[in-house]
């Protein structure tokens, strides 16, 4: 028993999960309809568009993690702005089995992610001549959930989360 607990106790030790480095990989903000649409009133339809990227770049556990956002306005039907933002950060995971590493890739690195993508956007939004747009947190676990279940269903997964 004693064993046991030692043989946890290290297989815990060389479980590592910690962030290098965060980076704005891309960035962009297109306001087709400027200066006209500022004459319209502001009442936009507002699309979110989230997707997460993964990959392994050195043999010593390091991963670059990517969180793109793409938020699209629409006044009268008319593109209005449209902003994406890539977010990244270099995570460096080492001692954990396949299907945690995949949680933790999809899950714990976007949260990390994610107030930075926010202020991004935000300040975009502000920088381009329209209101502040501020996007509600994302809960990155339940997401990953669902994935999983429509993965087991065998149902292709969903597209991308648009509010």
């Amino acid at each position: 028993m004693a064993d046991e607990q030692v043989a946890g106790t290290q297989e815990q030790a060389q479980q590592q999960f910690s962030l290098q480095r965060i980076y704005t990989k891309d960035i962009s903000l297109e306001s087709p309809a400027t200066p006209a649409v500022f004459k319209k009133q502001w009442q936009p339809q507002v699309s979110v568009d989230l997707g997460t990227k993964s990959d392994k770049i050195d043999e010593s556990g390091n991963f670059e993690v990517v969180l793109t956002i793409t938020i699209t306005a629409k006044v009268d039907g008319e593109t209005a702005f449209l902003i994406e933002v890539q977010q990244a950060g270099i995570f460096f995971i080492t001692g954990f089995g396949a299907e945690d590493l995949r949680r933790i890739v999809a899950t714990a690195a976007p949260n990390i992610l994610f107030p930075y993508a926010r202020e991004c956007i935000d300040n975009l939004c502000v920088k381009g001549g329209f209101p502040p747009v501020m996007l509600a947190p994302i809960n990155f676990d339940a997401m990953y959930q669902q994935a999983l279940a429509q993965a087991q269903a065998g149902q292709p997964a969903g597209e991308p989360a648009t509010h």
